[in-house]
């Protein structure tokens, strides 16, 4: 299994980045709250990984933090979802905000996932919770990764009425040690001068 990826980011085609690790090229499928804090094609980048073996491919999922990477094996893991499928709700909400709608088994934020219909999301919704249900330390370490003060200013900007794209962009390059009200002054300055 390879577990983890660290090189230069040589192309990102979403949802698609293809990374050189030690002179082989790495095509990697990655959700788009991933894609969105990749540093510029050039730079260095590391992702966890999963593989997915197939009958006809060997497929790399990529992701920034672990707690995405557990979510979407947790996602994977659900009767009639596959990882296309676990892409796609990881790319429509972040993993904080998949814990909120499970544990709140609310529909209607999975309803808003392009090919996400009515039955798939009830689905998700039932499996999950037990999945997340017996796995409390690892849905804790979920949560804990999910509450950074990055998410908080991306959160404050969406209420705001910035879209998921803007609000990821505006904090990508914040401090990692930033208060929340002087992260959300900087990233809506930062908003304002594009």
């Amino acid at each position: 299994m390879i577990g983890r990826i660290s090189g230069l980011l040589i192309d990102k085609n979403p949802p698609q980045v293809l990374v050189d690790a030690g002179g082989v090229g790495y095509d990697i499928d990655v959700p788009m709250s991933t894609f969105y804090n990749l540093p510029a094609v050039g730079d260095r980048v590391a992702l966890l990984t999963h593989l997915i073996v197939r009958e006809d491919a060997h497929v790399l999922y990529g992701f920034s933090s672990e707690a995405e990477r557990f979510a979407f094996r947790q996602l994977i893991k659900v009767s009639g979802v596959g990882s296309r499928t676990a892409l796609a709700v990881l790319s429509g909400l972040n993993v904080d905000e998949l814990v909120q709608a499970v544990a709140a088994q609310e529909s209607g934020r999975l309803l808003r996932i392009p090919g996400i219909g009515k039955k798939t999301a009830e689905r998700l919704l039932l499996e999950l919770r037990d999945k997340l249900a017996s796995t409390e330390p690892a849905l804790a370490a979920v949560r804990a990764a999910a509450a950074t003060p990055a998410s908080d200013v991306a959160r404050a900007l969406i209420a705001l009425g910035y879209n998921d794209r803007e609000a990821q962009a505006a904090v990508r390059e914040l401090p990692a040690d930033i208060a929340l009200q002087d992260g959300i002054r900087l990233a809506l300055k930062r908003l304002s001068a594009r």
